[in-house]
């Protein structure tokens, strides 16, 4: 805690941690000026507000309705002050410093002023205070101090807004306009922060309040639950139900969120050991004070009656669960996967690392597998998500991560979104970049969708190109030739910093008329002349960023798609600085920080090859043992060797391939055709159907370590709270390795992160010290950037030069025919998280309680589908039923669906099909037919009763 207010916290009412309010935003200006405040010179950046240079001087100016997360509003009066030789009693928040002058904030007529206008608000205000769930943490109450107000001159028989009722439709937090002062500061959170223009002031005068649009609800509004408008609430208007229930929280630690990859910063606000509420963090450089639903509310989970808090074990995956103790459990593995590798062969096992799980416990987990199971038969989550991501930016750049911090999207001129939607997915940095797009950068979305970022309040997308699922390549390629042909080549960067003879190459190809928009156009369902638009503005509109996602990497050619990226970023220059660069969208908290940790099967941690002996020797001197030196099984080809019978037993931590994984038959095969499948996790997840032995898993806030964000930033994880089942996952780990009869000898997660450091080049200047003081850092950091990269590739590329490759358009072996006319694509929804293992455990389930099938009016109709219906979903590879919901934001022939809820099985209907370098399963282009359907097929029911039965008979055993 030391280390926390070294770096400007406060201790706040029960010494819970507080971030000082400066009550403006800071200024940008590198020119300073002095002044005098209260007969004390001080010297701010040019355009710091009065307000700001006051509290930096350590002299706090009354305030309600300013804070220095909004811009300057002056309604509330309070922060009057007075300037030698100026008429009246401006607003130090809207009046800016000059050099020279005088300030005064304390002043007789001052104290008259403000006294009289606190008077004004406490009249209409209700006297509550000792019952009121903001008692000790209110704005209002503070300032009726800090002016001396003691008595209130008018009585309470005229017109007032007391009796108004409290508006509680919210699952998280309640509405009491009772409370309200009108200083419309959750007005402007939700303009300013979210940028989702729910709120407004309705009426004038007296009848001005805050309103949720035209709903009478807060829950019907177009409100998304950010938390914005709670956080910047002065009063207990606007306050967290969980606050009203436990009280106010008596301490803090600042933790990174286990949700998306944007890795926002919080702080869990604590009564003991009791979590009463998340707020996030201004000093959280990937957030800077923001959250959204998930991160700042869905955190009920960690406490939900379904989770598992003691070891089970089985023969059979048939058999009902057995509870039993750690020693049993982990005694169990440790026979089984012996005997095992003693009847089948070393290569016989294997381990899945988990996205969700720190740096420090994904790396043990490959450890294991390497040096305890003495193979290479380790994979993760991105393998069906970021993989091709990896092998196409470290072919292109020599390295296999975005190129920018989140901070950049600030200086860019022209925002790519391909294949992402991130207000739904990265919420956070989606409001950020909707606030980069409103103060006048173009936007360019590539989508068979039409998402909420192409057109919403005060954004709208300058081209929208709704290609056909599957066609990423040749529109690449498209805007690729315009740029060649119509001379918009950034010819001095691609001379100096890129391979000469490879760029030609791929110039003329580009340049052929089978790759022009005219020719492109048809096949991808597109107008030549916006793809030709879309080029010029990319080429030509200033600092331009691509941001991508599944859309892109979920194809049979995504690992080409992300060099046709890297590519149009070479071409143009769009790299090495700010506001530009290509930008990958990681879907969880943590699958950078997995894919760093080596848990790969052809790579070590940092991205080496099992193969080169220099890395090699590195481990095997540290392990004290002989690693192999060939690649291992990815999760595809462990599935495959299962079902042919060589392969046999598993150990997944944190994932649920029965759920995530493509092609779901063949999955639920796969495992069952398994002799031990070990599943760690904090619930039983659907691949734990097939599981012979459970191990307990521990939240993010019961574990100490750190996660990697999509922008590579390293962030520390605090533990809270204890773990709940006993163990935090890197423990288990070291456990099974003991019983296993190779113990490794590390006492607390900053031991592992050591051991990273001294082996992995890129995390070599990284320790939990550098953490405290710095807060966070993004690799590299070593030596040559001991403070971390913000930005890669500044000076020249990471291979040395950049790297052209050909990315010839390959149609994908999946497409629409008469018996599946239709494209299925998919991709999530902002209530909701990946598999919803979480979030369908919390009030989240509110927005979005089943998946749903979006079709197109035209289809629908032609089908006699109507809004609502249950319809049949079917592909070649299997069958499933959900409810239509008519919309025109998908294209005539492509349907739509989420995958959060275990009972839709969308992964039943994707098929085989996958990346043709990584593996990446084909999620986004699946044909299908739909039609009428009285409800879930037979099959649809067996799996749901299966699926309750297991969780039931668990739920009995953890009881």
């Amino acid at each position: 805690m030391d280390t926390f207010h070294e770096r400007g916290f406060e201790a706040g009412p029960g010494g819970a941690i507080e971030e000082p309010d400066y009550g403006t935003p800071a200024s940008g200006a590198t020119a300073t000026v002095t002044l005098t405040i209260d007969g004390f010179p001080v010297t701010v950046p040019e355009g710091t507000s009065i307000m700001r240079a006051a509290r930096e001087a350590g002299i706090g100016v009354p305030k309600l309705c300013a804070t220095d997360t909004l811009n300057a509003f002056g309604s509330c009066r309070l922060c009057l002050v007075e300037i030698e030789g100026r008429n009246g009693t401006p607003a130090s928040c809207t009046t800016p410093v000059a050099p020279g002058i005088s300030v005064r904030t304390q002043t007789e007529r001052l104290k008259r002023l403000r006294k009289g206008v606190m008077e004004l608000y406490i009249s209409d205000h209700p006297l509550d205070c000792l019952t009121c769930g903001a008692n000790g943490d209110c704005e209002l109450q503070d300032m009726a101090g800090a002016v001396g107000l003691r008595e209130v001159r008018y009585g309470d028989d005229g017109e007032n807004h007391l009796g108004q009722p409290k508006d509680v439709s919210n699952p998280y937090f309640q509405f009491d306009p009772s409370k309200c002062i009108v200083c419309s500061r959750c007005v402007r959170a939700c303009e300013e922060v979210q940028g989702t223009f729910a709120l407004t002031i309705e009426g004038r005068g007296f009848s001005s309040h805050v309103s949720p649009g035209a709903h009478e609800l807060f829950l019907d509004s177009e409100c998304v639950s950010c938390g914005a408008c709670v956080q910047a609430c002065p009063t207990a208007t606007l306050i967290e139900k969980s606050v009203v229930e436990i009280g106010q929280p008596e301490h803090a630690v600042v933790t990174t969120c286990a949700y998306c990859g944007v890795g926002c910063s919080f702080k869990a606000e604590m009564r003991g050991t009791e979590l009463v509420r998340m707020v996030p963090w201004k000093d959280g450089k990937a957030n800077h004070g923001h959250s959204c639903v998930k991160g700042r509310f869905a955190w009920g989970y960690a406490n939900h009656g379904d989770r598992i808090l003691n070891p089970m074990v089985r023969e059979r995956i048939t058999d009902p669960w057995r509870e039993v103790s750690w020693d049993e459990a982990l005694a169990r593995v440790a026979s089984e996967f012996a005997r095992i590798q003693k009847t089948y062969g070393r290569g016989a096992i294997g381990g899945i690392t988990s996205s969700r799980c720190t740096n420090e416990e994904t790396y043990l987990v490959q450890k294991l597998i390497r040096s305890v199971f003495g193979n290479n038969n380790v994979d993760t989550c991105a393998r069906v998500c970021h993989s091709p991501t990896g092998y196409g930016l470290k072919t292109a750049f020599g390295t296999s991560a975005g190129t920018q911090d989140f901070d950049s999207v600030d200086e860019a001129d022209v925002i790519v979104v391909i294949g992402a939607n991130p207000t739904d997915g990265h919420p956070v940095f989606g409001a950020r970049m909707k606030r980069r797009i409103r103060a006048g950068a173009k936007l360019i979305v590539i989508d068979p969708r039409r998402t909420d970022i192409v057109r919403s309040p005060h954004v709208e997308a300058a081209f929208h190109l709704p290609l056909r699922p599957g066609t990423n390549v040749a529109v690449m390629n498209a805007i690729a030739h315009v740029i060649v042909t119509e001379g918009l080549i950034d010819e001095r960067f691609v001379r100096e910093r890129c391979e000469l003879s490879a760029f030609e190459g791929w110039a003329a190809f580009v340049a052929e008329p089978r790759n022009s928009p005219e020719a492109i156009g048809p096949i991808a369902g597109l107008d030549p002349e916006a793809i030709r638009g879309a080029a010029r503005l990319y080429a030509t509109g200033g600092n331009a960023a691509i941001y991508y996602g599944l859309g892109v990497t979920e194809h049979s050619q995504g690992t080409t798609t992300v060099m046709a990226m890297a590519n149009l970023a070479m071409a143009t220059g769009n790299l090495g600085r700010p506001g530009v660069g290509v930008n990958p969208l990681r879907g969880q908290n943590n699958v950078q920080g997995s894919c760093d940790m080596g848990s790969f099967p052809h790579e070590f941690p940092g991205y080496r090859h099992v193969s080169d002996d220099a890395t090699r020797t590195v481990f095997e001197k540290l392990w004290g043992v002989a690693l192999d030196d060939e690649p291992g099984l990815r999760i595809p080809n462990m599935l495959d060797a299962a079902v042919e019978g060589s392969f046999k037993g598993l150990y997944v931590q944190g994932e649920d391939i029965a759920q995530s994984d493509p092609d779901t038959h063949h999955v639920v095969a796969g495992l069952e055709a398994m002799e031990c499948v070990v599943v760690q996790d904090i619930f039983l997840n659907e691949t734990a159907n097939y599981a012979h032995v459970f191990l307990p898993g521990s939240t993010f806030l019961e574990k100490d370590g750190t996660f990697t964000n999509a922008e590579r930033r390293i962030n520390r994880v605090r533990r809270v709270m204890p773990s709940r089942s006993g163990m935090a996952d890197w423990e288990i780990t070291l456990a099974i390795a003991a019983a296993m009869g190779r113990p490794m000898p590390y006492a607390h997660p900053s031991e592992i992160m050591d051991e990273i450091a001294a082996t992995t080049p890129s995390f070599a200047g990284v320790s939990y010290a550098r953490l405290e003081a710095e807060g966070s850092v993004q690799w590299p950091c070593n030596e040559a950037a001991p403070h971390g990269t913000p930005i890669m590739h500044v000076d020249g590329f990471v291979r040395g030069r950049g790297q052209f490759m050909i990315t010839e358009y390959v149609a994908t072996e999946e497409r629409s025919t008469g018996r599946f006319p239709l494209l299925l694509t998919t991709g999530r929804i902002l209530s909701q998280y990946n598999v919803g293992a979480q979030t369908r455990r919390t009030a989240n389930v509110v927005w979005h309680p089943e998946d749903v099938l979006e079709i197109h009016p035209h289809d629908a109709e032609n089908r006699g589908i109507r809004d609502g219906d249950w319809v049949k979903l079917e592909s070649r590879a299997g069958a499933t039923t959900l409810r239509a919901r008519i919309t025109d934001r998908v294209a005539p022939g492509v349907v739509y669906t989420t995958f959060h809820h275990p009972e839709t099985q969308a992964n039943v209907i994707t098929t085989d099909f996958s990346d043709w370098a990584t593996n990446c399963p084909e999620y986004k282009v699946t044909a299908v037919q739909v039609g009428a359907s009285n409800g879930p097929s037979e099959w649809q029911t067996e799996y749901r009763a299966h699926s309750q039965a297991s969780r039931r008979i668990g739920n009995e055993a953890a009881e």
